[in-house]
């Protein structure tokens, strides 16, 4: 079987769509191996400022590896990943990232949140006010003082989102949010991620929901078997698929 060929980054002002921000992170030519076994090849992405791109592809397919390069906790065995200053600071963006099953300690919701605002370096002066705020954006200032570890699903990612947000990042990392989730929990998650991305924020998210893709990004980044087999704004993606995600397409039809 041939391999896919290379993403094509398709331009948004062809479309209609904003015209992208200034560059936040790229990667040329960009590989990750874990011993033998080659998770990523051949990525050339650029992630703007203000984009909300989302991933998509089989199990397998590199979603969460490419998340994990462009955060940084991976680092390149091939290629290069370069980071850009934010505009018009020029300094380093700051980036957090929410996994599928968060990790939370047996305390506080509150305490969750000033542990990581302590660890991120956040002066003492600011972080009360800090947590409070992300407790109350993500509707959890009934859950301020229960413990974290009995909080339901939902709640918890919820949570996990008010820790990261209340980081001020430029970038959010998203990994399979709402996949653990039942349908409820799942709309409330979207709907705060959604206000997010809307807000400005710059938002990385892999999902297998192709319905969630369409409501929530600006971009979508289709993965083959490692590769960035094509890269497109949302609503060119859906109306005039790219060859490459064509079959991947035609086979989740049920998730529209």
């Amino acid at each position: 079987m041939n391999a896919p060929a290379p993403a094509t980054v398709m331009v948004a002002a062809t479309d209609g769509a904003a015209m992208p921000g200034p560059p936040l992170i790229s990667l040329h030519g960009a590989a990750v191996r874990f011993g033998a076994t080659v998770a990523l090849q051949d990525v050339d992405l650029t992630l703007h400022q203000g984009q909300r791109l989302v991933l998509i592809g089989s199990n397998g397919s590199g979603k969460t590896t490419l998340l994990r390069l462009l955060h940084g906790l991976l680092p390149p065995a091939a290629g290069e990943r370069r980071v850009h200053p934010v505009q018009p600071s020029g300094r380093a963006p700051r980036m957090a990232m929410l996994f599928q099953r968060p990790f939370l300690l047996q305390l506080s919701s509150r305490r969750n949140l000033l542990l990581s605002l302590w660890l991120a370096g956040v002066p003492r002066s600011e972080r009360a006010a800090r947590a409070d705020a992300a407790l109350a954006r993500m509707g959890l200032q009934a859950q301020a003082s229960q413990a974290a570890t009995a909080l339901s699903g939902g709640q918890q990612q919820r949570l996990a989102l008010a820790r990261a947000w209340a980081l001020q990042p430029d970038i959010l990392f998203l990994d399979e949010p709402t996949a653990s989730l039942d349908p409820a929990s799942r709309g409330e998650v979207e709907a705060l991620v959604d206000d997010l991305g809307r807000g400005g924020m710059t938002v990385v998210m892999s999902t297998h929901h192709l319905a969630q893709a369409r409501r929530l990004a600006s971009h979508i980044g289709y993965l083959e078997r490692g590769r960035l087999a094509a890269l497109a704004p949302v609503e060119r993606f859906f109306t005039q698929p790219p060859p490459a995600a064509q079959a991947f397409l035609r086979g989740e039809n049920p998730w529209h």
